[in-house]
């Protein structure tokens, strides 16, 4: 049993702390809104704290799933953060969708205090969340990594070390660039079949079988046929991360010209009300015939 601290207690960070829990691990969790950590308390055995600091005091792995880089920088680098208050040796595992820079910039942070950090995004949705079958894909120290795989897996199906500082960041936004690209597809691919007449659950049934399967198709095709967009990943979200893609792309050179213009149609998607529908919502700009 390890002492555990959990940082962001939304729809991804909340079950994954109560895996922590139900793991056997000492969890003591801290969420800006109060009544977040009181709900998971009545829910699964552990602490709150009042502070993100006080959460990590004598912790050996803390946690963070938060918003975005400022969010990261907050809670971990300014005064009275993260990093003041944990131990050397102890090691700071961040599961946010946030930038390879902000990774490799808290690193370095870290580095100086004795403390490790490891960049771990997550790609599996709430759903992957509260059934303990995310995939966690990891940067940052091998023999830190070594020490905090067994405690992440508690919540995960895969967990994977990809490289350095800011390799998992990187590896995610791999992840969400194909997802964009997916989806807009199966978007196009299902407005086709409704407008030529077939049986558009029939088709996606047909095609799971073959090439075109896919996690989205077999998870999201009848949903989006049903035009169902209230679970899964949020397009604010989505746009969140296509912007950091974006934003890195013109860092590396790479040209994204799908996921380009895949973020502008979840503009459009927003601008008509859908800021919280779940990414697979693509489908409501293509009306049917």
């Amino acid at each position: 049993m390890a002492k555990v601290a959990f940082i962001g207690l939304g729809v991804m960070g909340f079950p994954m702390a109560g895996h922590l829990a139900a793991g056997g691990h000492d969890v003591t969790v801290y969420n800006r809104n109060p009544v977040r950590a009181a709900a998971w308390l009545e829910q699964h055995k552990g602490s709150s704290a009042a502070t993100p600091a006080a959460a990590a005091a004598g912790a050996e792995f803390v946690f963070t799933c938060i918003g975005n880089d400022n969010d990261l920088y907050q809670v971990i680098l300014e005064e009275g953060g993260l990093l003041s208050a944990m131990a050397p040796g102890s090691i700071l595992i961040d599961h946010t969708t946030a930038s390879a820079e902000a990774a490799r910039t808290i690193h370095a942070a870290a580095q100086e205090q004795g403390v490790f950090f490891l960049d771990a995004p997550v790609s599996g949705g709430q759903a992957g969340a509260e059934n303990g079958k995310l995939t966690v894909m990891v940067g940052g120290d091998a023999q830190a990594y070594a020490r905090a795989e067994p405690v992440i897996a508690l919540f995960s199906r895969a967990v994977t070390y990809m490289g350095a500082s800011g390799s998992g960041q990187l590896t995610k936004m791999v992840n969400q660039i194909c997802i964009a690209g997916l989806v807009q597809a199966l978007s196009e691919g299902i407005a086709f079949a409704e407008n030529a007449g077939l049986d558009a659950a029939l088709v996606v049934d047909v095609i799971s079988k073959g090439a075109a399967q896919s996690w989205q198709l077999e998870n999201r095709g009848k949903t989006m046929i049903e035009r169902k967009f209230d679970f899964g990943f949020a397009v604010d979200l989505m746009r969140k991360d296509l912007g950091i893609c974006l934003a890195e792309a013109r860092r590396n050179g790479s040209d994204l010209p799908v996921t380009a213009l895949t973020d502008q149609f979840y503009g459009e998607v927003q601008q008509a009300g859908g800021s919280r529908f779940d990414t697979s919502s693509l489908i409501t700009r293509l009306h049917k015939k």
